[in-house]
């Protein structure tokens, strides 16, 4: 997109009043998306973006700024505004850049480029038909295509280059059921680092059937009784709630700035010593995966949490400065026109050697979570809330009866400590993490894992 040379020019204008680091970020990217909704057609999306962002790091702080022109001019200029606000700090002389190479191949076998439009529509219909006949208490159904290509260049002033290509493909279907005046939402979703191949691995009738499966079943379910009760959080439920409860905690930014309860408890006890936590943007075909980060880092693995210890929060390249560590290979942005922030990739709890089913056997009245809805934390205090999209008694040790309605509520660090079963098994869920008015596609995993208390919203009815 730019090449090397240009990409050294703009690194010198923009260190030449001064600064620590500059970096170059440019990308250009390619989006189709499809909506179909009630049997219509609704949308249809297709379009390019192209773009750089600059930065320079001095004294801590970070001055930005990008342009959606690739021309040397506007680059350069836009590298000169950034270096005026560094003006006069100390500086740094930019390396001769060198090709920065990763090990990791994600291979791709159908690029969605090259699949034509009208296939792409006939998978959504399909889906969209697939759900409607399910039954006749289906009201609304809404099916989502989406894939883009990412091409990506970073360049630094510590002399490296770097060039990427990032796949994403998902497939969304969303049900809504009603029923004597109450409505019910299931919703499906897969994706991926993966092309249009996703869509042969994953059935998209049997996606849209589960999702309106779940949406009838809804309707007869009973309301889930409140209080303080043993929990069951299934692997298929995802990883919602260790991103939520502990993931943002251990984003290097949040944690500097004392907005983390993890803050300043490296190799200190946060979570149960059956609990290892792992961020890894390696994993093949995973929506948080890529070979380098958004700053030009490798991906990499690391180990957050270990049997129980903090050992590692998630560093950006700032951050990382912060404290004279490494980056993690954790910066991120949305795209060229942000700044780059420490966040999660692929997210997830390591299994354990507990039988799932035996999980499940050991609790005598709980309730058993088989699917997560949304959530948010307080990552000051660590307290959260988790809607349950898909949950069911346990009587006796067996999974009894659907319930509609329940929460989970409880504090993060409070709730890992006090997990005391974890299972073989490991469920991944997707997403689009927001932070900053910035979204990043990620991915979430744990195991089955045994709470023996947490409080349940719900009816007191």
């Amino acid at each position: 997109m730019i090449g090397l040379d240009l990409h050294a020019d703009i690194l010198g204008k923009a260190l030449g009043n001064g600064g620590e680091y500059a970096d170059v970020f440019a990308e250009s990217r390619s989006i189709t998306s499809l909506v179909i909704e009630d049997a219509r057609l609704e949308k249809i999306v297709s379009g390019n973006e192209t773009g750089a962002g600059i930065r320079v790091l001095h004294s801590g702080k970070t001055s930005y700024s990008f342009s959606n022109d690739l021309a040397p001019g506007p680059l350069l200029r836009a590298a000169a505004e950034v270096s005026r606000i560094a003006a006069g700090r100390p500086h740094r002389e930019v390396r001769r850049l060198a090709h920065r190479t990763c090990s990791e191949e994600f291979g791709i076998r159908t690029f969605p480029g090259d699949v034509p439009l009208a296939e792409k529509i006939r998978r959504i219909r399909e889906a969209e038909k697939s759900a409607r006949s399910y039954d006749s208490r289906v009201r609304q159904v809404t099916v989502i295509y989406r894939d883009s290509l990412q091409k990506v260049e970073t360049a630094s002033s510590d002399g490296f280059f770097t060039r990427d290509n990032r796949i994403y493909t998902s497939f969304i279907v969303q049900v809504i059921a009603a029923q004597d005046g109450l409505v019910q939402t299931g919703y499906e979703a897969v994706g991926g680092f993966a092309g249009f191949e996703l869509l042969d691995e994953e059935s998209v009738e049997a996606l849209s059937m589960k999702a309106a499966h779940r949406a009838v079943s809804m309707l007869t379910a009973r309301k889930a009784p409140a209080g303080r009760m043993p929990a069951v959080i299934s692997s298929q439920a995802g990883g919602t709630m260790i991103h939520e409860a502990i993931g943002h905690g251990l984003e290097a930014d949040l944690a500097q700035q004392g907005l983390s309860v993890f803050s300043g408890m490296l190799e200190k006890e946060v979570a149960s010593d059956l609990i290892t936590v792992i961020d890894d943007a390696t994993l093949p075909g995973k929506r948080g995966s890529f070979r380098f980060d958004d700053e030009g880092a490798p991906a990499q693995r690391t180990i957050l949490v270990d049997k129980g210890i903090l050992k590692s929060y998630m560093y950006d390249k700032l951050t990382a400065m912060k404290e004279g560590k490494q980056s993690t290979g954790n910066g991120r942005r949305e795209s060229y026109q942000n700044r780059p922030i420490p966040r999660m990739t692929n997210t997830f709890i390591t299994p354990g050697t507990s039988d799932p089913e035996e999980i499940v056997r050991s609790v005598d009245q709980g309730l058993l979570v088989v699917k997560m809805g949304g959530g948010q934390v307080n990552t000051v205090t660590g307290d959260f809330v988790f809607d349950v999209q898909e949950g069911y008694l346990i009587s006796h040790g067996r999974k009894g009866d659907l319930v509609r309605g329940a929460t989970l509520t409880g504090n993060g660090p409070q709730i890992l400590k006090s997990i005391d079963m974890v299972g073989t098994d490991l469920g991944f869920s997707i997403g689009t993490c927001g932070k900053d008015a910035q979204g990043v596609p990620v991915t979430d995993a744990m195991p089955t894992v045994r709470i023996p208390e947490i409080v349940v919203g719900g009816s007191h009815e």
